[in-house]
């Protein structure tokens, strides 16, 4: 046990020491390769492009390497692109005003509510209480992975995966104690089932996300910026339908893999329906507070989905789903929802509703948000000066003019799930978004494939501790090691890539062209 805590200590201090020289080189370099991209002559470039060209190098170079924090990194693009005289401030900023924020933003006080009175804690212990899982291993297995995936399909990743986390610290306890009670000492530590459940929530959180648009940044930023770039509408519905296949077979893929090479080597987890119930009946009785963010909830649900019903039975050219869609756009059915947890009364002769702004503010993710906003305002200026033209028309002549899109889609499906493996995929995401989107475009491709290719494998950071905060998670609880989590990362990456996102592009391509 000492040699793995010593193994692990020096793991940890090979990272910090990776964290260090990869920021100190951000901080010292992006600068002085920014001012060099600026001093280039590159006649092709207007002036405002030429200085956004070189803003962009510090920025890509900072948002990967972190010598500051992301959102910081986020706000310094507009605000230098403004200082240099590219673009004007109202220009620059007007993406921090962007509608699909204030979806996020929703969407976050939604989920804060849900998390506050335990609305996301109900539903896990319910689909882990059912009847068909019982106290057979490979079932917790999947019950397990199922309610972390549909939690953070709503609810942020991050959240999702702290909440299921001590679920699955219990029920490995109850593992201890039966073999415990059997006569046999267990080291969770070295327990492949125990490795296989941390990595099964951490991996469920992440792939639960692409299934709506609110369910990870990448899948709203490529959204935000089909919309400010090419002015091609994705609704909440559709990109549901999408997220569904998505998320469906990628957590086929994460069961097979983890069940394979994590199997429980016991047929029955003595005392795991008592720990399940147990739990439930601590929740007690429905409260007004629960029932009341359960109303907003299905408010929010209901107004997103509903014109992608209408469309199916009154067509897309019906005046009724126009006239919705005008009044009841995504961003206002997200703050129709979210409102209403402050009206919604929990006791009203004390005046007091279901969340109230203190709460609601510290479960909005400001960073996010931040983050998001830089990203579309630098999409939006790279558009406006003619800079991602340019790019795109560099990079489309040096593939002879001609690109396949399979091909296209499957080159930054790898590049985004690289990046978002090095960097926060969100950043990720940000960077190479607009790039592709102009680079279809200039090939006389769709940018959708290549867009929905994007978002869907920003998500799959499944190799390292520091790819995506669930991932830290359950690497924190001693039972991963990094080998393992690293071993079943590249299979689960890749197999995703070439099963899911590549073949989800060319159904979008077929029905596009059809």
């Amino acid at each position: 046990m000492q040699d793995k805590s010593a193994e692990a200590k020096m793991i940890h201090e090979a990272e910090q020491a990776f964290d260090r020289r990869r920021r100190t080189f951000g901080l010292i370099f992006a600068p002085i390769f920014a001012v060099a991209v600026m001093l280039t002559p590159i006649d092709a470039l207007t002036l405002e492009a030429h200085k956004l060209l070189a803003i962009m190098v510090l920025v890509a170079m900072w948002w990967i390497t972190e010598p500051v924090p992301i959102p910081v990194t986020s706000l310094l693009g507009p605000t230098l692109a403004v200082v240099t005289g590219a673009i004007p401030v109202d220009k620059a900023f007007a993406s921090f005003a962007n509608p699909t924020i204030f979806l996020f933003m929703g969407g976050f006080i939604l989920a804060k509510a849900m998390m506050m009175h335990g609305l996301d804690k109900r539903f896990a212990y319910w689909l882990l209480a059912r009847q068909w899982v019982g106290s057979n291993p490979r079932r917790i297995f999947l019950a397990i992975g199922l309610a972390t995936a549909l939690c953070s399909g709503w609810v942020s990743n991050t959240a999702t995966a702290a909440m299921m986390f001590p679920i699955a610290l219990g029920l490995l306890t109850s593992i201890k104690e039966m073999f415990a009670a059997n006569g046999r000492e267990i080291d969770l530590s070295e327990y492949k089932y125990a490795t296989g459940l941390m990595l099964m929530t951490a991996y469920s959180a992440s792939i639960g996300g692409v299934l709506t648009p609110i369910g990870t940044p990448p899948n709203l930023i490529m959204i935000g910026f089909l919309s400010s770039m090419e002015n091609i509408q994705i609704s909440f519905f559709q990109w549901m339908i999408w997220g569904f296949v998505a998320m469906f077979f990628y957590f086929i893929i994460a069961y097979v893999v983890l069940s394979k090479m994590f199997p429980a080597d016991v047929d029955k987890i003595d005392g795991a329906e008592e720990f399940i119930r147990k739990k439930v009946s601590e929740l007690g009785e429905w409260t007004r507070a629960q029932k009341n963010t359960l109303c907003a909830f299905a408010i929010a649900v209901t107004l997103w989905i509903l014109p992608g019903i209408m469309n199916i039975f009154l067509g897309d050219s019906s005046p009724v789903l126009s006239m919705y869609n005008k009044l009841f756009p995504e961003a206002i059915a997200a703050m129709v929802g979210a409102l209403l947890l402050f009206i919604l009364p929990v006791n009203f002769s004390k005046r007091e509703f279901t969340i109230t702004w203190k709460d609601a503010s510290a479960g909005i993710e400001w960073g996010t948000l931040i983050l998001f906003g830089g990203g579309l305002a630098m999409g939006g200026m790279m558009y406006t000066t003619g800079l991602s033209k340019w790019l795109g028309d560099l990079i489309v002549n040096a593939m002879g003019g001609t690109i396949s899109q399979v091909i296209f889609v499957a080159v930054f499906s790898v590049l985004a799930l690289l990046l978002s493996e090095l960097t926060s995929h969100t950043a990720a995401t940000n960077m190479i978004g607009p790039i592709a989107i102009t680079i279809a475009v200039s090939a006389g491709l769709s940018p959708v494939p290549v867009s929905v290719g994007i978002a869907l494998s920003a998500s799959l950071g499944f190799m390292l501790p520091v790819s995506t905060p669930p991932n830290a998670i359950v690497y924190a609880s001693g039972y991963v090691p990094i080998t393992k989590m690293i071993k079943t990362g590249v299979y689960i990456d890749f197999i995703g890539i070439a099963c899911v996102t590549i073949p989800i592009a060319i159904w979008l391509v077929t029905a596009i062209v059809g």
